[in-house]
């Protein structure tokens, strides 16, 4: 899918905020595991912490960041969403999925042999009754081995039972067999045990090259907070495989989480010239051209993912605003109805109704705006830009204790964005507290050092109080 919604310019004295992303990542870090993470890592071999990154990335009062300070990127992907498991009971645990959630029957029970019955299918029961399965017999006929692992993996989700057949088919193997190796890795990925992974991948790819052990490799050191080595990485695959998409694909995708869109940009422009229907690579430059102050740019790609049949809530979003930027406003209203016409779910349509709100500022329809910001808090409760742009209409009413109530809600539920935070410091020095606008100024510097408008409050809040 295209990304979400784009960036909007602030438009008052106060400051506007733009965007929401759910991306949330974190390695839990043990005494003596050897998956834990440097705390203080050096210049631009980190995507933990954003201010070792190099690159001479947007600042978050042009592109909106995600929690972990990393921009928002213009597509979202499978590996950046908060699926995953965080410990190895989720990760053991087996998920009842449509066709496990329903008991066994004993119909299958009584007149067949184990081993015959656990291969039966039963209308009313699991398609094969894990528990039951023989997994050394399996292991040593290789073609149904892999159908059965696959089965196991990716439909049953149970790892535990993937990983003990995996192991006995690769030992009945004699260690022999690339395949089986990398589905050894896989499931040591999905369990959280990311050097054994690594060292399964890598006697992989010594005995055949493939891109799909490149790429879980890949995931593998990015898991682990290296994505200099997963740069390096990619660049080997590229020389084996020259022009592989997937591999260019994530080199752009490790410059652009680690602030360096330029580069990020050359790569992504290297896939179109490979490809030039890849949907994530036209959707993050459309993405760049726009942050760009490139509105008529970023609507060309965006015309051009719609000439290819994409088709969904988040393209007519993103075409609604680039229209909007670009001053052709007979079609910015057509597009939102569009994309709240094919809203799936409340958060999409408070996205778009919260944009509407952006339309409605540059207008001048301030009373709109109001509306369409209440409109999305009734769709998603937790949207803390709309807390902060409504506090900035409740301000220009004077409405200041409901501004105060509305920005301390909006600070709680994304204490990384700075704008509830330099809003705070400017109501709190207006009326005169002092120590509540310079404790919400250090703040807001912490969230955003470069800001000059705080550094600007900070330094007067400083004078006043040498002066006391």
């Amino acid at each position: 899918q295209a990304a979400w919604h784009l960036k909007t310019r602030a438009l008052t004295e106060m400051v506007y905020v733009d965007e929401i992303d759910m991306d949330q990542e974190g390695i839990a870090e043990i005494i003596l595991d050897e998956n834990a993470i440097a705390q203080v890592a050096r210049p631009g071999t980190s995507l933990k912490l954003p201010g070792t990154s190099q690159g001479g990335g947007p600042s978050p009062a042009v592109r909106p960041v995600t929690q972990s300070g990393r921009p928002l990127t213009g597509f979202v992907r499978p590996s950046t969403q908060s699926g995953r498991p965080s410990t190895m009971e989720q990760a053991i645990r087996t998920p009842r999925t449509a066709l496990t959630a329903r008991p066994l029957t004993s119909a299958s029970g009584g007149s067949l042999r184990p081993g015959t019955a656990s291969m039966l299918t039963n209308p009313d029961g699991p398609f094969i009754n894990l528990s039951r399965l023989n997994l050394t017999k399996y292991a040593q006929k290789p073609k149904l081995a892999k159908a059965l692992f696959e089965y196991i993996f990716h439909h049953e989700n149970d790892v535990k039972n993937a990983l003990d057949l995996a192991a006995l088919a690769t030992e009945h193997a004699q260690f022999k067999d690339w395949w089986w190796k990398v589905q050894i890795g896989k499931c040591y990925y999905r369990l959280g045990l990311y050097r054994e992974a690594e060292k399964q991948f890598k006697s992989a790819l010594k005995q055949q090259d493939m891109v799909d052990t490149f790429l879980y490799l890949a995931k593998v050191y990015m898991r682990l907070d290296q994505p200099v080595t997963a740069l390096n990485l990619f660049k080997q695959g590229l020389e084996r495989f020259p022009g592989e998409v997937t591999l260019i694909c994530g080199i752009a995708r490790i410059y652009e989480e680690m602030n360096n869109i330029s580069l990020a940009a050359e790569h992504y422009k290297d896939v179109l010239k490979q490809d030039n229907t890849h949907v994530e690579a036209i959707a993050c430059i459309g993405s760049n051209h726009f942050y760009s102050d490139q509105p008529e740019i970023a609507l060309r790609f965006y015309r051009r993912l719609l000439q290819m049949g994409v088709y969904n809530c988040q393209l007519f979003n993103n075409l609604g605003l680039c229209c909007f930027y670009a001053q052709q406003y007979d079609m910015t209203l057509s597009s939102f109805e569009r994309a709240l016409f094919l809203a799936e779910n409340e958060e999409e349509t408070a996205d778009v109704w919260y944009n509407l709100g952006h339309v409605a500022v540059g207008i001048g329809d301030l009373n709109l705006a109001y509306q369409c910001f209440k409109l999305t808090l009734i769709n998603n409760n937790g949207y803390a830009e709309a807390y902060n742009n409504l506090a900035v209409l409740e301000m220009r009413k004077g409405h200041t204790e409901q501004a105060r109530a509305l920005l301390q809600t909006a600070s709680s539920l994304a204490p990384h964005m700075y704008e509830p935070h330099f809003n705070v410091a400017i109501l709190s020095e207006k009326v005169g507290d002092l120590q509540r606008s310079y404790t919400a100024a250090q703040k807001s510097e912490e969230a955003f050092p470069g800001h000059v408008d705080t550094q600007q409050l900070l330094k007067q809040l400083k004078e006043h109080f040498a002066m006391l």
